[in-house]
């Protein structure tokens, strides 16, 4: 389990230790830190021996929540690439680094990376009015369809770049988790979803299992689109 927060990381590891009666680990990483990505994938060598799966999940908003939300017009080239840094370039630190032990190890692998419905569709900006989000008023920058759009896009290279080395890599993108927003924003959402209503994070976990297991040992650089059927409309 990989972080930014080490406590969190080894809770999380500690709760799937008890749970699963299994071995899990948590370790701290800033994804967006070439240094501190090879320092992770060197501890879970030592800690697992290989790495055969990876989910490459790591995604963020900017620190300054005002800057994150602004205008396009008006959009800050530092608050652009802080998103960047972690929504694309953590993904492309990690696989690279994953991925070369993978091609080491020479058994193969599997990589599912995590986009969004957003990396494939614009975001309906209305939805977000009245809504705020930590005293700022909500939208969906560009930063975030952009980066997620390149999720979809290095998925595709590496599927076709790695498949001589056994190395199958899938995406899926979820559209949006119920995770406390409010009742008006889960209300205007739920209206531009053909199934009604906003994903239980739970809902996400079929999709994974499926792309990391030999369920799908003949799909490679595929999306699969969890989102209620909003691509659908």
């Amino acid at each position: 389990v990989i972080d930014l927060d080490k406590v969190k990381a080894e809770e999380f590891a500690k709760g799937l230790s008890e749970h699963y009666l299994i071995k899990a680990k948590g370790i701290r990483c800033d994804v967006s830190s070439p240094v501190e990505v090879q320092t992770m994938v060197e501890c879970v060598v030592n800690s697992f021996g290989e790495i055969n799966i990876l989910h490459n999940n790591a995604g963020g908003k900017s620190l300054n929540i005002e800057a994150c939300f602004a205008p396009f017009e008006d959009y800050n080239l530092d608050t652009w690439r802080e998103m960047m840094s972690v929504n694309i370039d953590g993904m492309f630190l990690v696989a690279q680094a994953v991925g070369k032990r993978m091609i080491e190890q020479g058994k193969g692998g599997v990589i599912v990376q995590t986009s969004s419905m957003y990396g494939l569709i614009a975001p309906d900006q209305r939805i977000y009015e009245g809504s705020q989000y930590m005293g700022c008023q909500m939208n969906s920058p560009a930063s975030y369809t952009v980066s997620k759009a390149a999720v979809i896009g290095l998925t595709k290279y590496l599927a076709a770049y790695w498949s001589d080395k056994g190395i199958r890599v899938n995406c899926m993108s979820p559209g949006g988790v119920e995770s406390g927003q409010t009742k008006l924003f889960k209300q205007k959402y739920s209206a531009r979803v053909p199934m009604g209503r906003m994903a239980n994070r739970d809902e996400m976990v079929g999709a994974l299992i499926y792309l990391a297991s030999d369920a799908s040992s003949y799909v490679t650089g595929e999306n699969i689109v969890i989102d209620g059927g909003v691509n659908a409309w």
